[in-house]
């Protein structure tokens, strides 16, 4: 056998001056052949051929060099040496045989492992999602077992009461019937004791002598005792009381079963909350922000501020800090007391000069307070408290009432094709009588019961 290395130095030997450092410089260059890395440059500076056949082999092994050798002689066309070295190799037709199965360089190695490492990683991460989501099940299913408790300790309180309730009224109308039958007791038996009394006189009222008092004094039974023919004692109507009952009950369940319904899809929703802050670079002039970010009133003096292209110089809004382009994220905020307000989320892009008109045509899914009521809702009541969620992917916009559980408004078919921001309007200050803040509060667990 043909010693490789001689054969690769005796071949780099016949390269004049210009062509071998040609030969070197695409040695320097990682992808001469696919899966072998260039040779450093510094190392191949000042390296004469016995150097540079050494650095190959010491790079890429005997096999190696042979074929990066091939590969560079054929780009510099030296084709005459490719042949020369093809034929004095006795092993080069089994290399060329067993091309599937390519010699490991550095590169390769290294390139092997950078991807088990990041196979690795992502299984680790996978491992830690699964257990995140395991773990929220787990917390999810053991207050969902609680709030069922709950409510079905609070039905069965409900039917309890409502069955003493019945109990009661049977009991009393028991209770009346009993009264009435012992009266008419006491009287047949006065009766009784009166005919008693008048059995010992019989005798002498049947003597001859005695014929017309006798049917004087059975005449004057009649004075003494009551026809009792018609009277009865009818069992009172029971079912009737049952049948309320139950109706209310019925109405009672339904109420109660719509409060847990409303409360269970609420609670789904929180699940989603996120830390949001205000963005005091997008809020207007007028507005005054806390120093942690979650309160906003508006205020009777403009602030010098810069009129960035951020910041709304006209409305009375600001943005939250942070966006969202994908997934779903739930917040609440206090709005009690106030007698305007606006909340929602928009498009990263919206106008933020000038008049605004907030419509989903222009990018705000928002809902306002405005004279007494909320706009764009059909809802009576003022809420006290105004949870909004996003569901990026199913493009909606919801709005709860967070103490009655109760669905506000739903935006649905949101045209999202950017960033969402969260929405804040605190309103003007209507000479005070508006002077309270917007406050984004924490968000706690709403039990179902």
């Amino acid at each position: 056998m043909v010693n490789l290395k001689e054969e690769l130095w005796k071949t780099l030997q016949d390269l004049e001056g210009d062509d071998f450092k040609r030969f070197k410089w695409f040695l320097k260059q990682d992808d001469v052949l696919e899966g072998f890395s260039g040779i450093p440059a510094a190392r191949l500076e000042k390296a004469d051929r016995q150097d540079t056949v050494d650095l190959m082999v010491q790079q890429y092994q005997q096999h190696g060099a042979l074929r990066v050798t091939l590969k560079v002689l054929e780009k510099i066309s030296k084709n005459d040496l490719v042949q020369s070295l093809q034929n004095s190799s006795s092993r080069l037709k089994d290399l060329k045989n067993h091309d599937s199965v390519p010699l490991k360089s550095d590169y390769e190695r290294k390139k092997f492992e950078t991807k088990v490492k990041l196979m690795i990683e992502q299984r680790q991460m996978k491992i830690e999602e699964i257990r995140r989501s395991a773990e929220l099940s787990r917390r999810s299913a053991h207050m969902h077992i609680a709030d069922s408790e709950r409510f079905f300790a609070a039905l069965l309180q409900s039917v309890k009461r409502f069955l003493d309730s019945v109990v009661g009224e049977i009991n009393d109308k028991q209770e009346t019937t009993q009264k009435e039958a012992d009266e008419f007791i006491q009287q047949l038996q006065q009766e009784i004791s009166e005919l008693s009394k008048r059995k010992d006189e019989v005798e002498q009222l049947l003597r001859p002598e005695d014929h017309l008092d006798f049917f004087k004094g059975f005449s004057s039974l009649s004075a003494i005792t009551k026809n009792w023919t018609d009277v009865t004692i009818p069992p009172p109507s029971y079912g009737t009381g049952v049948g309320v009952a139950l109706n209310q009950l019925q109405e009672k369940l339904s109420t109660e079963k719509e409060k847990f319904i409303g409360k269970a899809k609420l609670h789904r929703v929180q699940q989603f909350s996120k830390d949001i802050t205000l963005d005091p670079d997008t809020a207007n002039p007028y507005l005054i922000l806390s120093g942690d970010g979650k309160q906003v009133h508006c205020g009777d003096v403009k602030q010098n501020l810069p009129d960035d292209p951020e910041r709304f110089n006209t409305a009375a809004n600001v943005l939250g800090k942070h966006g969202f382009s994908s997934g779903r994220f739930y917040y609440e905020v206090q709005v009690m007391g106030k007698t305007s307000w606006g909340l929602g989320v928009v498009k990263e892009s919206i106008d933020r000069k000038g008049s605004i008109r907030a419509s989903p045509e222009n990018g705000y899914w928002t809902i306002c307070l405005r004279d007494g009521k909320i706009q764009q809702t059909s809802a009576e009541s003022q809420p006290k408290k105004v949870g909004v969620f996003v569901d990026y992917e199913k493009r909606s916009v919801s709005f709860y009432d967070v103490d009655a559980a109760e669905l506000i408004h739903c935006f649905n078919d949101c045209s999202f094709t950017e960033k969402l921001h969260p929405f804040f309007s605190p309103g003007r200050r209507y000479g005070g009588k508006n002077s309270l803040p917007l406050i984004i509060s924490p968000v706690s667990y709403t039990h179902l019961i």
